[in-house]
């Protein structure tokens, strides 16, 4: 957040963590002097997020994006090859916050070249699915419509462009009602760990968005939902514990012996994504 200059982001989070409990002390007072200088080195960014709090998000929105967009625009002007700089950002140069905000650039910029040069990337290059779904947002935020075959992990999926998600908001239901389950066991077992939980499971989404997990995750029963959720508690408690519970993990979520089969692919499927996750969050 700080390299990407999202200062009131960074402050809000540092508010969330200072009133969970349960962690050792020293975390609290590195979080507090930290969110002390924050707001003491740029204030601005304070008053905006208290400001936008009170604002609709619907004139948020569309204040950023006329932003960005005269923003895009007056660099094309100051350079004609401004759209191939960013494609080769994208393109070319590892995955870091500096491709998306490359891609959220290209968003605004005018021209059915960057359209064509995007689309044919995806169909023709083995992209990491991160960005391969950036992509497509981008694509959706151009405008592009129609089907786009791409390869996503071990299979090739077909997505319409004009339905990929936005935000968080325009996923399924099913997708924010594993994370609602998530919820309900940290609140009484572990307050934090469910924003790395979230944090997580947004960017799995993102990872399998099209592919056979996804649409089974979609069509599945409420069982089902209960085993994404377990699994997901499973990963982040390790990452943030060291150790593996696994069986009190599986009696919070209901998940019975006759379960555990597609508890394990579901775990094993969150922690290769997070083995080959190439975004340092």
């Amino acid at each position: 957040m700080l390299e990407s200059e999202r200062y009131g982001e960074a402050m809000e989070l540092l508010r969330f963590l200072l009133q969970c409990q349960g962690q050792e002390e020293r975390h609290y007072e590195e979080w507090q002097s930290l969110l002390d200088w924050l707001e003491a080195a740029f204030p601005y960014a304070a008053r905006n997020e208290e400001a936008e709090g009170n604002s609709s998000s619907g004139d948020e929105d569309l204040r950023e994006e006329d932003m960005a967009r005269i923003l895009a625009n007056s660099k094309l002007q100051e350079d004609a090859e401004y759209p191939a700089k960013l494609l080769k950002k994208v393109m070319h140069e590892p995955l870091s916050e500096a491709t998306i905000l490359a891609l959220e650039q290209l968003s605004y910029l005018e021209g059915n070249e960057v359209d064509e040069e995007l689309s044919a990337w995806l169909r023709e290059e083995k992209v990491h699915p991160l960005l391969q779904f950036r992509t497509l947002q981008t694509l959706r935020r151009r405008g592009v419509q129609g089907t786009l075959e791409l390869v996503r992990g071990q299979e090739t999926v077909q997505v319409e462009i004009e339905t990929v998600p936005l935000q968080n908001e325009d996923f399924p239901p099913q997708v924010s009602q594993v994370l609602e389950r998530v919820a309900g066991q940290a609140e009484v077992h572990e307050p934090t760990l469910y924003y790395f939980a979230q944090e997580l499971w947004g960017q799995f989404m993102m990872s399998i968005y099209g592919s056979s997990d996804y649409r089974a995750l979609l069509g599945g029963d409420y069982a089902l939902l209960d085993i994404w959720a377990g699994a997901l508690h499973q990963i982040v408690s390790e990452s943030l514990n060291g150790s593996r519970q696994e069986e009190e993990t599986r009696s919070m979520y209901g998940i019975t012996d006759g379960m555990r089969f597609q508890f394990e692919g579901a775990y094993r499927s969150l922690k290769g994504f997070v083995k080959t996750s190439l975004l340092d969050k």
